[in-house]
């Protein structure tokens, strides 16, 4: 009898050690993200995921008072909303310190669950900084999503003091809830130490997707405060002299007046001295998506706008090449631009010299699905290009942007798929010696403009599809008989 009550109490044992295990797992907190909130500054936000509902704590603290534990950490509480069988947690967070390291945990207070200790570093509003671009991990099972981290492991090796990393979208392929925890552990190093800047991906979220809404905004805590999108994220924030602007091309046929306004107040209310535009789709790619009837809509609509409001660089995805233009205005390369050779960080570097225009481009993909060159990509993409290749057997590839008061630096780099040896494709430099200028416009931001303009826009957006298939057309037949 003993025995067998030995026996009994033992698989007891066993089982209530598997089921708090299997609780802990349950309850576990995943997905944790700490992205750009307002302002580079005193704002960040904070999202993360448990399989069961409970208390949205932060406890945060300067990095320079943590010695090991939280108990001076000041508590913030936030939002739980239930998405997708798991519970999303915000807090957005407004009050932080300029230039201070920080160190935090998110969890459950009342249930003592917590997150390991994460980190950020808040701007400290000089006129110099660096930070690193990604684009279209887009991967589905767990070994592609590691290697695509080591595209970013390299980047950060080669510049540990980027202050922030931009992702320009599809961060996963189908958008389910294995890919999302895939992608989160695989990227847990650079998540849990440095603040992401998200933009909306077409498979990140979009109801022409596989009707997968939502998403992005339940995975990224973002002010949303001038949001009038159905679905993904638009936003801005500044960084030392700098403004940036994150548009959500998911917004689309045509992108609303809204987010159009939006964009068009945003850029306009701000004196930095350098502005930059973040968005998934590329205005100028020579991927297989260049084409298509929604990418022709947004350049039409966008590039008059970009031309405005003098936006230097764009930075953009969603085609898995590499291309970048020279400085482009009009849909034309400005060929009267002057450079100039000046030395930086102890080697040479040719720097556009009070350039007219903007420079788009796009770093490739850190992910493994690589498009090869479309050489009938829509005039004039290919003539605008000064660097246009395929990465498909280089590796990976990712950006990073130098800013040091009246100069900006672009590189881009690859990372070898066998080796994990990084080679630099190329570089690009502006030296601007007047700022931007704060011309204060304010237009109607409201769902109201969107919808009282939506007639409108969609027919000019579809005349001009039409015409640019036209010109395709002809530039195809051009082509054939040469």
């Amino acid at each position: 009898m003993k025995k067998a009550l030995s026996v009994i109490l033992a698989l007891l044992l066993l089982s209530g050690c598997v089921l708090f295990a299997d609780a802990i797992q349950k309850n576990a907190v995943t997905r944790v993200s700490c992205s750009m909130y307002q302002n580079g500054a005193t704002g960040r936000g904070f999202c993360w995921f448990t399989q069961t509902s409970g208390n949205s704590d932060l406890d945060l603290m300067k990095a320079a008072d943590f010695s090991g534990d939280f108990s001076g950490a000041v508590r913030y509480t936030g939002t739980v909303k239930r998405y997708r069988e798991r519970y999303s947690h915000q807090v957005a967070v407004t009050d932080l310190e300029p230039g201070t390291a920080y160190i935090y945990r998110v969890g459950d207070s009342a249930a003592d669950l917590w997150s390991a200790p994460c980190s950020f570093l808040t701007d400290d509003r000089d006129d110099r900084f660096s930070f690193l671009a990604i684009a279209d991990v887009q991967a589905s099972g767990t070994e592609d999503f590691l290697h695509s981290a080591q595209t970013l492991r390299s980047a950060t090796s080669l510049l540990p003091e980027a202050e922030f990393t931009v992702n320009l979208g599809d961060y996963v392929n189908d958008n389910t809830n294995e890919e999302w925890d895939a992608y989160f552990e695989a990227f847990a190093f650079a998540n849990n130490t440095q603040t992401g800047v998200p933009v909306a991906g077409n498979h990140d979220g979009n109801i022409t997707n596989k009707f997968n809404t939502n998403c992005f905004q339940n995975t990224f805590c973002l002010d949303r405060s001038a949001n009038r999108a159905l679905e993904g994220v638009y936003y801005s924030f500044d960084y030392g002299n700098a403004h940036f602007a994150v548009l959500n091309s998911n917004d689309m046929y045509p992108m609303s007046q809204a987010q159009k306004n939006w964009l068009i107040n945003d850029m306009t209310n701000s004196g930095a001295a350098w502005k930059i535009l973040l968005l998934h789709r590329s205005l100028y790619s020579a991927g297989k998506n260049i084409n298509k009837p929604d990418t022709i809509i947004q350049r039409n609509m966008l590039l008059p706008l970009i031309d405005r409001l003098d936006i230097d660089l764009v930075l953009s995805g969603h085609d898995h090449m590499y291309l970048r233009t020279g400085q482009m205005y009009g849909d034309r390369r400005v060929d009267d631009t002057v450079f100039q050779t000046e030395p930086f960080h102890g080697a040479d570097l040719q720097f556009a010299l009070d350039p007219e225009g903007t420079v788009y481009a796009m770093p490739s993909t850190a992910g493994m699905k690589r498009y090869t060159v479309n050489r009938n990509a829509i005039d004039p993409i290919l003539r605008a290009a000064d660097t246009v290749l395929s990465t498909k057997d280089s590796g990976g590839c990712f950006a990073t942007v130098e800013i040091e008061s009246d100069r900006l630096v672009y590189r881009a780099y690859t990372v070898d798929d066998n080796t994990g040896e990084r080679a630099q494709i190329d570089a690009y430099g502006i030296h601007k010696t007047s700022g931007s200028k704060s011309r204060g416009t304010h237009l109607d931001e409201s769902l109201f403009s969107t919808v009282t303009a939506w007639p409108l826009n969609l027919a000019v957006a579809l005349s001009g599809m039409l015409l640019s298939y036209g010109k395709l057309l002809l530039q195809v037949v051009l082509n054939t008989f040469r």
